[in-house]
């Protein structure tokens, strides 16, 4: 096992250690707290449709991810539901682009919980009969997320902004896509992406590191690790179209407003990421003129939001919210960057907004769940906890003010969601 200690001057510290099988294990003691959480996570999304592992090309039916997320929960001696309900613990899981997590937290019994997260994740049992079952539940959720106008409105930019990538496909597939799933590709995907060299344990809260790693290590069920090549299509720099929209019942429109960054075959850095965000918060966040005016306007409401959205081959500058003139929003905001390209950020606006995002950044660390999914972040790009709050010390006017030069008008998409009867 190989450890290595991080320390900051924040008063925090973690623990990272690396098996001989691969598995990276992050922890970060909270002696004071009475909580815990773990993650147990795998490099492997909904992006993640070809891959090759010991030289086999395979291409896997959308949605695939997600369907193995949720029949790993399933055993034959019942569900891991019901082993975290017995000692008390909240356990979920989630699939994003990217990742799939698997993850708990509790106040008692700590040690009896992470042997059951080790256990079931690491225990698939797939049949056909219980494929087929598991085929029609997601196909009912896929069909209620069609009705969802939150949901919508993303994903219809998404697939209005790439061409090619599979980040444009909903992460849970088509009720098309799941058809074409079966318990033998499932097993194929769990033993390409569920090895130990391709996940991670993150934890945070009131544990006892020694004892965590030795209870890890006896857990773990090593194995050779395995090389997997990821295939993207190639995805050009254009957008799609500029404009989609769809009536769903609504009381008002909402919009969602991306602007496509250029593609890249890798993820962005941990600095591009904190310029990202104090660029979007300079332009549109709440201490911004941008925001004061579209508020006084009535043209926003405190549901409008802002993220910079990226990952693996993919990056857009989000804007979303409510709106009784989405066009009117989206074209003050392509109207007030540019502006600032003209005339500069504002310097004492970017101070007070790096020590806000500085303050925020420290209070995360009040949170144990925050904490983990930190952790996760740092596992999944092989970067450091203290990162952010290094960078946000660090970057400059000009770093930010290059970042914004990313955001490109002509590749910009807004997709909105009208009532079904306008009034």
């Amino acid at each position: 096992m190989k450890r290595d200690f991080y320390e900051s001057d924040i008063g925090e510290s973690y623990v990272k250690a690396v098996l001989s099988c691969g598995l990276k294990i992050y922890i970060l003691e909270k002696p004071q707290y009475n909580s815990a959480y773990a993650i147990f996570g795998t490099k492997y999304g909904s992006i993640d449709t070809c891959f090759s592992a010991g030289g086999e090309k395979l291409c896997v039916p959308e949605g695939i991810a997600h369907f193995l997320e949720h029949k790993l929960f399933e055993s034959e001696e019942g569900d891991a539901f019901t082993r975290f309900a017995a000692t008390g613990a909240y356990a979920n899981a989630f699939t994003s682009f990217e990742r799939t997590c698997y993850l708990f937290s509790c106040t008692d019994k700590f040690y009896e919980n992470l042997d059951i997260l080790l256990d079931f994740v690491q225990s698939p049992y797939f049949t056909e009969e219980t494929v087929k079952k598991e085929q029609g539940i997601i196909g009912q959720e896929i069909k209620m997320y069609d009705d969802s106008p939150g949901w919508r409105v993303m994903f219809n930019m998404l697939a209005a902004m790439y061409h090619n990538h599979p980040v444009r496909i909903d992460i849970a597939g088509t009720v098309e896509s799941i058809a074409g799933i079966n318990y033998d590709l499932l097993y194929k995907c769990y033993k390409t992406f569920y090895n130990p060299s391709n996940m991670f344990i993150c934890i945070a809260g009131n544990v006892d590191t020694e004892k965590v790693l030795a209870k890890i290590k006896a857990g773990i069920k090593e194995s050779e690790p395995v090389e997997i090549t990821r295939f993207t299509n190639n995805e050009p720099d254009s957008i799609v179209t500029g404009y989609t929209e769809q009536k769903l019942a609504v009381a008002q429109p909402i919009f969602c407003l991306g602007f496509k960054e250029k593609c890249e075959t890798s993820e962005k850095s941990v600095k591009e990421k904190v310029c990202a965000a104090l660029l979007m918060e300079l332009l549109a966040g709440e201490a911004s003129p941008l925001y004061a005016r579209l508020i006084k306007q009535g043209l926003i409401n405190d549901e409008f939001s802002t993220e910079y959205f990226n990952g693996y081959g993919y990056a857009a500058f989000v804007f979303e919210g409510e709106s009784s003139d989405p066009e009117k929003v989206a074209e003050e905001i392509k109207r007030e960057a540019e502006r600032i390209k003209t005339d500069g950020i504002d310097k004492k606006l970017f101070s007070a907004v790096r020590c806000g995002m500085y303050g925020n950044a420290v209070r995360n660390f009040n949170s144990v769940e925050n904490i983990a999914m930190q952790l996760a972040d740092c596992a999944m790009s092989d970067s450091g906890l203290f990162d952010e709050i290094k960078y946000l010390k660090s970057v400059t006017v000009d770093d930010v003010y290059r970042k914004l030069l990313q955001m490109e008008n002509e590749k910009a998409v807004l997709s909105v969601i009208k009532p079904l009867e306008e009034v």
